[in-house]
């Protein structure tokens, strides 16, 4: 079989632009799948009791959000979530935030948890298995793309024009893919290109990544988002699971499988990507807790890496009903000040000193605490004269009076995490404070 030859696609297809009337048009016929499911064991006791993509973000949002938003602000409405571990605060969110979809007009975001629904009765094997296991409901929407999307990733991209790239070069499958310095490609996987930006291999996790044509220092990632034609996704996920000896994943066994035989081609993020700062895509894998705590932080400097600010590519979520942030106190000995810092609703800063720090919703701190380049999640209390710097604090931890962490790193691993970097996070468990409930 020729690869350079359009096997599954429609040959009579023409070049298109991202004209709003054929977005409405292309978008309207495609369904979007996001992979909820994952835990991030990487966040530590961050998903002791909820999945990554639940984890909160940014100081009011979810890191599904994200995905979600991309889909909305790109015109895809029909929208599928695959959830697994420990979904309840995600299901809870996600029906909350996102139930403003009109049905009338087939646009919707529907729950797809595991529920052992093939013949061999097993949960979610893998990324591919996830989307093999609710063929039948996917089938019903009779869908002529499909586009799949990780849940767990921060940036903001214009999935029209992915799509739009992968009908004008007629590909059975359109990967998108970021461009990285080639010695720190090993963690991915790795696609080899033509000219075309045909892909012409595909290697999860290689000792050796290949370079892109050109840019020998480079290497072509993939993101984990996918473009299929929706027949022939169908059809290569019935083969792949009639394959014994498979893992049943995207990346390590279904887009290897394709490469050599269909066509399969490389969509640069560069051309998607929606506010750049300073001509740079905006990813991020917030997978660990440094690189969690580092995420949000960069929201607090004079000008993000992400611009949360934008009115023509807002992020949505669920809004809670919050009274606004409260500064009071402005006695010598104790002021409540916040510096260099975003503090949402709902907070209380009473003659305490807060500094580039960001506080989700609902924090209070109290009279003589001083928090410094610290992220503090949802419904957290901290008590009178306590000292925190660069931490990471769990939703519902109740701070004790006089608690300092930050300053002693032996002396913190002693009762909470620290990571390589020296930050540390505190979750009420490690407080003693016995709660299961803080998702």
């Amino acid at each position: 079989m020729d690869k350079n030859e359009p096997v599954h696609a429609n040959e009579s297809q023409a070049k298109y632009s991202t004209s709003s009337r054929f977005r409405s048009n292309i978008t309207h016929e495609t369904l979007a799948l996001i992979l909820a499911g994952g835990r991030g064991s990487r966040l530590h006791q961050l998903t002791d009791w909820r999945a990554k993509p639940a984890m909160p973000f940014g100081g009011k949002f979810r890191i599904i959000d994200f995905p979600l938003s991309n889909c909305v602000n790109s015109g895809f409405r029909r929208i599928g979530v695959v959830t697994q571990y420990k979904a309840q605060s995600l299901i809870r969110h996600i029906q909350h935030g996102w139930s403003f979809l009109d049905g009338r007009f087939k646009e919707f975001v529907e729950l797809l948890p595991a529920q052992q629904r093939t013949a061999d009765g097993t949960w979610y094997q893998g990324t591919a298995d996830a989307i093999f296991q609710n063929i039948d409901i996917l089938l019903r929407h009779d869908a002529k793309y499909v586009l799949i999307l990780g849940g767990d990733h921060i940036y903001k991209m214009d999935y029209s024009k992915l799509l739009a790239e992968h009908i004008e070069k007629s590909a059975d499958m359109t990967v998108a893919c970021l461009e990285i310095p080639q010695q720190e490609a090993s963690a991915f996987g790795v696609m080899g290109v033509n000219d075309q930006w045909q892909v012409t291999s595909f290697i999860e996790k290689p000792a050796q990544p290949v370079s892109i044509p050109g840019q020998p220092e480079k290497a072509l990632v993939s993101m984990g988002i996918y473009i299929f034609n929706a027949d022939f996704l169908y059809e290569q996920l019935i083969r792949d699971h009639q394959d014994h000896d498979s893992s049943h994943d995207f990346g390590k066994d279904l887009i290897p499988y394709l490469v050599p035989r269909y066509r399969v081609f490389a969509h640069r993020f560069m051309n998607s990507c929606v506010n750049m700062a300073s001509g740079m895509p905006y990813w991020r894998d917030v997978g660990t807790v440094d690189a969690y705590w580092e995420a949000n932080v960069d929201l607090i400097s004079v000008t993000p890496e992400l611009n949360l600010y934008d009115d023509d590519w807002p992020i949505w979520t669920h809004q809670e009903q919050l009274p606004p942030a409260k500064f009071i106190f402005d006695d010598d000995d104790r002021r409540g000040q916040a510096l260099d810092s975003s503090v949402s609703g709902g907070c209380i800063i009473s003659g305490a000193t807060v500094r580039r720090s960001l506080l989700f919703s609902n924090v209070k701190v109290n009279s003589f605490s001083h928090v410094e380049d610290s992220v503090i999640l949802p419904n957290v209390e901290i008590g009178r004269h306590a000292q925190l710097r660069r931490v990471v604090v769990e939703k519902k931890c109740v701070i004790p009076e006089g608690l300092t962490v930050g300053f002693d790193p032996e002396q913190d691993r002693k009762r909470f995490y620290v990571t390589e970097k020296g930050i540390t996070l505190i979750t009420p468990e490690m407080l003693g404070q016995e709660i299961h409930n803080v998702c």
